[in-house]
């Protein structure tokens, strides 16, 4: 059985292996990809990449677990638990279930870009197993929220 990982905000696809955060790009964490988030707002909502149930929220990041327990990790930006919340608006909370492109998150980027930090959104699919992660969208093509992303199989 296969799952369809949708993607949580708009934007251009970066191989994972590229974000400057070594732990995700050595897929220490997991298998993903990455998004920089599109050109021309100040405002990005994260969107639940599947349905289920929210298992982690900080401001800055979340995880969402599928009925058939497979977790998604989205993060936005590197580095942004510095801004400690600021710029970001969780709207929901640990336990709430979610729909696929439910908004989760809307994250105000001026306090990261004020800072310097990487806006790279990685998104990683957690303890996999034996299953395979294979991309929807490749590095350098844009990607629409809640678009196709990746493929869980």
């Amino acid at each position: 059985m296969s799952i369809e990982i949708a993607c949580p905000v708009s934007g251009e696809v970066t191989d994972l292996s590229s974000v400057s955060d070594p732990v995700f790009a050595q897929g220490i964490v997991g298998p993903g990809t990455a998004i920089y988030p599109a050109r021309g707002g100040t405002v990005v909502r994260a969107l639940a990449p599947l349905g289920g149930r929210v298992v982690t929220m900080h401001p800055h990041a979340f995880v969402v677990e599928s009925p058939d327990g497979v977790r998604v990790l989205v993060h936005l930006g590197i580095d942004t638990v510095k801004l400690r919340g600021e710029g970001f608006t969780p709207l929901v909370s640990v336990g709430d279930e979610v729909r696929v492109g439910d908004i989760l998150i809307r994250w105000d980027i001026t306090a990261a870009r004020d800072a310097e930090l990487d806006l790279v959104v990685p998104v990683i699919v957690l303890d996999i197993g034996n299953r395979e992660v294979t991309p929807l969208v490749w590095p350098g093509t844009p990607a629409l929220e809640g678009g196709p992303l990746l493929r869980l199989s």
